[in-house]
């Protein structure tokens, strides 16, 4: 029984000593794939601190955690002995743009939330959202319905705007890059968004509705311009 004793006693010491080393604590600590957020966003969401106890990370937990952050889709958490910790970010996709009070250009992430952009001469290659207020429920309805559809489909569009009624709470209108403008729903939009496409390529400018019926409307008939060709 004493020698059970003390080689318990003597675990017990080696188990202190190696805790209090510092093998046992946290070197290096890395995210890699965020764009939105910054390292110190990102240290101070996940907890984790150079010299920290590195056997007290929850790999489950931290991803979790990171997660927590409207701009994080998915994270994934490696530990690698002695000291290693590697956070791998995929970030919610830019699916449109918007300029606050200040006039600043901001990303708006599928999650709804909007977030600065630091890179200069940036293309803006998504819509535009304009006269939406932060609060407004279906400008993240919207965000996540742009995020469903493939950005081929979406390429075209300029600008979307609120434009609800008492039938549609959720309309809106859409200005396109080839001056078509639209007017539809944001819950019929990822089924509505083919037919779009389809008038776009073949047809000339004009008013599209794609609400309970789809129609076309030219804004000028050949008539027109045959008319203003004469003038």
């Amino acid at each position: 029984k004493l020698t059970v004793i003390l080689v318990l006693l003597f675990i017990a010491l080696l188990a202190v000593i190696f805790f209090r080393s510092s093998v046992s604590r946290i070197t290096e600590i890395s995210f890699v794939g965020s764009k939105y957020s910054t390292q110190q966003e990102l240290l101070t969401q996940s907890g984790l601190r150079i010299g920290g106890q590195y056997f007290a990370v929850s790999k489950s937990s931290l991803q979790e955690l990171m997660m927590e952050m409207k701009t994080i889709q998915t994270a994934t958490v490696d530990k690698n002995f002695p000291g290693l910790i590697k956070v791998q970010i995929e970030e919610y996709p830019a699916v449109a743009y918007e300029l606050d009070q200040q006039g600043s250009l901001k990303a708006i992430l599928s999650s709804g939330v909007a977030v600065p952009i630091n890179e200069t001469g940036i293309t803006v290659e998504k819509p535009i959202l304009t006269n939406w207020k932060a609060s407004d429920p279906y400008k993240a309805k919207l965000c996540q319905a742009l995020g469903n559809i493939p950005n081929e489909l979406t390429s075209d569009i300029s600008e979307i705007v609120p434009s609800p009624t008492l039938s549609f709470p959720d309309r809106i209108k859409m200005y396109t890059r080839s001056h078509f403008e639209v007017i539809t729903a944001i819950s019929l939009l990822k089924d509505k968004i083919v037919y779009l496409n389809q008038v776009i390529e073949t047809e000339q400018p004009g008013l599209i509705k794609m609400l309970e019926a789809d129609s076309y409307v030219p804004f000028y008939t050949e008539s027109d311009i045959a008319d203003d060709l004469q003038e």
